[in-house]
């Protein structure tokens, strides 16, 4: 099982490599993070949360298969912006409505080094969308307002103080 680093370490905000070398011991990675990701019932989970200073996610969504994505981007969003409330491993037992765009194509690479492209919509485009914004170093309090920002790291800190 891979240890989840938490808000305030570095590795959260540093932005992550572009992965060259698809071998096994990627593989174990990507099967290590989907356990791990299962074992904290999340839906997503990317490398920097695990450690690893790489673009690579997994998730898995409800009434789908765990994917894994490598040097993923997006090249297209929908015009249509929701709200949707949104957690994260990286800071648990905190959540907060973030806006994303409902829909959006995003291209990878496979753990066998091939390319695909999807259009995700619903939940799936919104665990693409806030994985992939971890690869970049930000984290979904990011896309708050100062105010609800500093109240949800708080909240954090303070369930982290009565955990300790």
């Amino acid at each position: 099982m891979l240890d989840i680093l938490t808000l305030g370490n570095e590795t959260l905000r540093k932005k992550c490599a572009t992965i060259a070398v698809f071998d096994k011991k990627l593989e174990d990675l990507a099967v290590a993070m989907i356990d791990s990701m299962h074992a904290n019932d999340g839906i997503g989970l990317a490398g920097p949360q695990v450690g690893v200073e790489k673009r690579l996610f997994v998730c898995h969504v409800p009434e789908d298969e765990p994917r894994i994505f490598i040097n993923p981007d997006i090249i297209g969003t929908s015009q249509e912006i929701s709200p949707y409330e949104e957690g994260c491993l990286s800071i648990p037992g905190v959540y907060s409505e973030v806006m994303r765009p409902e829909s959006i194509t995003v291209q990878a690479w496979s753990l066998e080094g091939k390319p695909f492209k999807i259009d995700a919509h619903g939940i799936l485009a919104r665990v693409i969308q806030h994985e992939i914004d971890h690869l970049k170093g930000v984290l979904f309090i990011d896309h708050l307002t100062e105010k609800k920002r500093q109240r949800i790291i708080t909240v954090y800190e303070k369930r982290q103080s009565k955990i300790s």
